[in-house]
């Protein structure tokens, strides 16, 4: 069973939704996301320590103080190659954008390719369930436009904006 509570954000952003195993963090959802089981997350609301860590770590993120190591994060049922992209999108710096691309072209040269899909790296940054601290937001598509994002284009649009203020 999984363990849930919220995180009121700024107004200019929705709402979040953390998820724990008990000790770690496995899951930071904008309420708008549709991955998000909205019946699942009135059965187990806890205020765990993993929750108070993560509150402190927001608070310091929204607030443009140094937020410090993350919280315990462990990731379920991601692949090889899903864990692959979200170390790159965790050494995004705040404040900082890529593309979709150029993560493509990382992984192709660090595994001796010649190419890699844009697309795969999309949908990899797609399935991404630790939002902000996992910087998916911070990827964007080759002609700098904001494609796809998980928690809103209206909040990967706010959380751009908030890092560049």
């Amino acid at each position: 069973m999984c363990d849930y509570n919220y995180y009121q954000t700024p107004a200019s952003f929705d709402d979040l939704v953390m998820v724990s195993d008990g000790v770690f963090l496995t899951g930071l959802y904008f309420t708008c996301d549709p991955h998000l089981d909205k019946q699942a997350i009135t059965l187990s609301k806890r205020d765990l320590e993993i929750f108070k860590m993560t509150r402190a770590w927001l608070d310091a993120y929204f607030l443009h103080h140094e937020c410090g190591q993350c919280p315990p994060i462990k990731i379920e049922h991601a692949t090889a190659f899903q864990q692959e992209v979200y170390e790159i999108l965790k050494a995004i710096p705040y404040g900082e954008t890529v593309t979709y691309k150029d993560i493509a072209k990382r992984i192709a040269i660090k595994r001796g390719m010649t190419s890699m899909s844009a697309q795969a790296v999309g949908q990899a940054v797609g399935s991404n369930p630790i939002a902000i601290m996992i910087g998916c937001h911070r990827v964007i598509g080759s002609n700098g436009k904001l494609n796809g994002y998980r928690g809103g284009l209206k909040n990967k649009k706010a959380l751009l904006n908030h890092e560049k203020s």
